[in-house]
């Protein structure tokens, strides 16, 4: 179960991460969205890739893939005020909402298991 929550944790940052650092229109369009200049949107990114590999080096480091969630869930909970405040609805939430869940499901099985 740990590595399973671990993958799809590790692709819950890699896609928004490879998405962030080309430059995806779809990403351009977010950071303007809310109002983040795009270089400082795109380090979003970098830290989405960083968390991604910390998740991953967590299969063999535990501590490692704790301090990942642990940044991946402050960055969500970052992402979630500020579709807040960006007046968005749940389904735009979604997507961080969803992740939010899998980094706490992760957070919880390697902390009890």
């Amino acid at each position: 179960m740990f590595v399973t929550i671990s993958l799809l944790l590790a692709a819950a940052c890699l896609l928004p991460a490879a998405a962030k650092l080309t430059g995806q229109p779809r990403m351009r369009k977010s950071a303007a969205h809310f109002g983040i200049p795009w270089p400082r949107y795109r380090l979003i990114g970098v830290a989405e890739l960083a968390a991604a590999a910390g998740i991953l080096i967590g299969l063999w480091w535990h501590p490692v893939g704790l301090a990942a969630a642990v940044g991946v869930a402050l960055l969500l909970l970052g992402a979630i005020i500020t579709h807040r405040k960006a007046a968005d609805n749940a389904q735009e939430m979604a997507p961080a909402l969803l992740a939010l869940l899998l980094t706490l499901a992760y957070l919880t099985i390697a902390l009890t298991g």
